[in-house]
């Protein structure tokens, strides 16, 4: 009887002598929470020798394993003069007061260890979920909303503008463009006929051409095929326009029939044509569409005024 009762003394003082040295232990930080990596480290006696042991992640058999603490590396430490210690290097996954699984390393088994995790969420008063998170400001943020708004609105304005008036508006565009080009084509055209003059092109040549290109001119100005007219069918014609097209009609009938009478005498004279004639006759196309062009021009700044 007295050999149990001795033998039950040795193990109830072995047990209370490891639950002394895990009171000694500590935690670095000293305060963890639920996913903060810390260690545990455990002062213990001198030893003989000094030699370290050590159990990592690769030690997968060694490792102890618990559903609420992952461990990832033990060492042991033997000191002879500043003496031993063991650190537990782990990662908490649950809050409150929690167990170590024991730990066996160089002949030695350690167990009854505890760590006290916190939690950030107050386990004492029911979860209620937070307010909304409120917007961040970002610089130019306003400016980039509003004006996406205003653009998305002002293309919605011109989808019913171009539904009801677009397609006069781009007709009226269009016609615009195409006299504007005709007036210009024109110019190019006086021009061209300068130039090759200069160069000793064919003075017939150059009055056919002057001829012709001048006749489409006013053809597709007025809306009246002009290419088979005589000088005095142009007298006639223009005489009877209701619209101005230059000064007067008279004056701009009488101007182009005194024009292409004088382009088709050189053309079929027969003899040697004077190049000051065509000169004059390049001169007076300048400034009658010059004429022409600017009395356009007045004419829609005064219906713009009105």
């Amino acid at each position: 009887m007295k050999k149990y009762s001795f033998f039950i003394l040795f193990i109830f003082l072995t047990i209370s002598s490891l639950y002394a040295q895990a009171g000694n232990a500590y935690l670095i930080p000293r305060q963890i929470y639920v996913g903060d990596p810390a260690s545990l480290i455990l002062p213990l006696p001198a030893s003989d020798k000094d030699e370290d042991f050590f159990i990592t992640a690769y030690d997968k058999d060694l490792m102890p394993s618990d559903p609420n603490v992952d461990i990832h590396r033990i060492i042991l430490e033997r000191r002879r003069t500043t003496g031993s210690r063991l650190i537990i290097e782990f990662t908490p996954f649950a809050s409150g007061v929690l167990s170590l699984p024991g730990v066996e390393i160089g002949d030695e088994y350690f167990f009854g260890l505890t760590i006290n995790v916190n939690s950030l969420i107050d386990v004492r008063s029911e979860p209620v979920l937070s307010a909304p998170a409120a917007a961040l400001s970002m610089p130019g943020t306003a400016i980039m909303l509003y004006g996406s708004m205003a653009i998305f609105v002002l293309f919605i304005l011109f989808i019913f503008w171009f539904i009801f008036k677009g397609r006069a508006a781009i007709k009226r565009i269009r016609k615009k463009w195409k006299r504007l080009r005709l007036f210009k084509n024109m110019k190019n055209t006086e021009k061209r006929l300068y130039r090759a003059l200069s160069k000793g092109v064919e003075k017939r040549v150059i009055l056919d051409k002057l001829s012709n290109e001048f006749k489409t001119f006013l053809s597709i100005l007025i809306g009246k095929d002009c290419r088979a007219m005589t000088a005095r069918e142009f007298i006639e014609y223009f005489t009877a326009l209701p619209k101005d097209l230059f000064a007067t009609q008279e004056d701009t009938a009488y101007f182009l029939g005194s024009f292409f009478r004088k382009c088709d005498e050189l053309r079929f004279s027969g003899s040697d044509i004077d190049i000051k004639a065509i000169l004059h006759l390049l001169s007076e196309l300048r400034l009658f569409t010059g004429a022409l062009e600017k009395n356009e021009k007045n004419e829609k700044k005064a219906r713009r005024a009105a």
